[in-house]
């Protein structure tokens, strides 16, 4: 039987300000399909992922002094995963992921010393996917790769308010919140997984994941601030939130110990500047982390307990379509910047039954 593999995107990920939502929180039990699961199985995932972003970026260099002066933003984020598979032969699997979450976002009301923050808690964007595998398990045990294409319906809200601390310190204005804290995305968007696995031995092999969420909704009409927009910045369309597209890319090798499975690897979160499908308009804050990932999973019988820790290698915010607009319209450059975590922590167990 191959290692277990974590899908978590959701994601997601040394993230942050860059919005990547969880994607799954999803360990699909990628074992060799064997006549235990011709019949049909199920099974049950329950994955936790936690990180706390508070190091701002503009492109690829850190703004150190944010921290130094304590006037960056920190969000924690928690988001709990409920997955279920339907394995219905040694090919085809039917899986949901239904996440949860609970967010808080810290910031300066631009009174020296004076934070405060928003929060929200809730339903996530649910995701049914269908997956197959390629090549017949019955003659090719080392090596196989699998396809997945599902829907990620808007079921998280996306428009949520809180009270947000004015510049006096007293008075609070009721407002939407950040786009890093929202639920969802407002968006019915088109996932692609490819998985895959090589073992060169028993006990040791190679894996790969891709995953890409097409969101073809262009704004969710969610308003950016609770300020009136310029001229400029209605004009660049920065004005309203963005339904974005999102990917990860996973690879690393796994190396089982008795009932443990080591696993070393690499994985680079995205949120892309542009879509695939449609316009790429309204605010967004595109960029990337290529993470160093480690892992270990250690099973018995029918259940297996699992903890993956991404740490950041390399944090890029890149520039956004209304900052290429609003550069162009002002002739001054611009160049937002977003808040990154150092590492996640993913955490969960898998039953099948």
């Amino acid at each position: 039987m191959v290692f277990l593999v974590l899908l978590n995107q959701t994601n997601v990920f040394a993230q942050g300000c860059v919005a990547i939502r969880s994607t799954g929180g999803l360990c699909t039990m990628d074992e060799h399909p064997d006549s235990a699961v011709k019949t049909g199985a199920w099974l049950f995932n329950s994955n936790t992922r936690y990180y706390k972003s508070f190091r701002h970026f503009v492109g690829k260099a850190e703004q150190t002094e944010r921290v130094a002066d304590k006037n960056n933003v920190i969000n924690k984020v928690v988001t709990q995963d409920f997955t279920f598979t339907r394995l219905f032969n040694d090919r085809w699997a039917l899986a949901v992921d239904i996440p949860f979450a609970d967010n808080s976002r810290s910031q300066l009301n631009n009174k020296p010393g004076t934070r405060f923050s928003t929060h929200t808690f809730g339903l996530g964007d649910i995701r049914v996917t269908g997956y197959y595998w390629l090549l017949n398990p019955a003659k090719i045990h080392n090596f196989n790769i699998q396809l997945g294409l599902g829907a990620k319906f808007a079921t998280g809200a996306y428009n949520l308010q809180d009270y947000f601390l004015q510049k006096d310190g007293t008075t609070k204005l009721l407002g939407p919140v950040d786009q890093s804290i929202q639920l969802g995305d407002g968006g019915t968007g088109i996932a692609l997984e490819i998985n895959t696995y090589y073992n060169i031995t028993h006990k040791f092999g190679f894996y790969g994941n891709f995953f890409y969420l097409a969101n073809p909704r262009d704004v969710n009409g969610t308003p950016r601030s609770l300020s009136t927009p310029s001229a400029n910045t209605i004009a660049a369309t920065g004005d309203v939130e963005s339904v974005p597209d999102q990917y990860l890319v996973r690879i690393g090798a796994s190396w089982s110990v008795n009932r443990f499975d080591f696993s070393a690897g690499v994985r680079d979160d995205c949120l892309p500047v542009k879509d695939l499908l449609g316009n790429s308009d309204g605010f967004r804050r595109p960029g990337y982390i290529l993470s160093a990932e480690p892992g270990v999973t250690y099973r018995f019988k029918n259940f297996a307990i699992y903890g993956f820790f991404p740490i950041a290698i390399m944090r890029d915010r890149t520039q956004s379509v209304p900052d290429i607009r609003t550069t162009q319209l002002t002739g001054t450059y611009t160049h937002g910047d977003a808040a990154f975590a150092d590492y996640v922590v993913n955490i969960g167990l898998t039953f099948k039954f």
